[in-house]
């Protein structure tokens, strides 16, 4: 399981997540209140402005400060990580 650091040292499981987007559309702030009303809205950002928008595939809403793309490259980072470390392994 690969593990992404969202900020203030929260996690996400890499494995689990659907898509990051931007939180400005109306129809993510739809989601976002619909996931509040459900229960399944995880807010990560500290109080900051919310950067970007984290959907999982539990259904899971996770606001983080972070912005879409620094989500995204610590992703890529982790995966090129792994890739570096099966290539040391062969």
């Amino acid at each position: 399981m690969k593990l992404i650091n969202i900020g203030f040292g929260n996690m996400i499981s890499a494995d689990r997540l659907v898509a990051i987007v931007s939180p400005e559309s109306a129809p993510i702030k739809r989601i976002i209140g619909e996931a509040k009303e459900r229960g399944t809205l995880i807010d990560a950002t500290h109080g900051r402005r919310t950067r970007a928008v984290i959907i999982t595939d539990s259904d899971h809403i996770i606001l983080t400060y972070l912005q879409s793309e620094t989500v995204a490259n610590r992703i890529e980072e982790e995966n090129n990580d792994i890739d570096m470390l099966e290539d040391e392994n062969e």
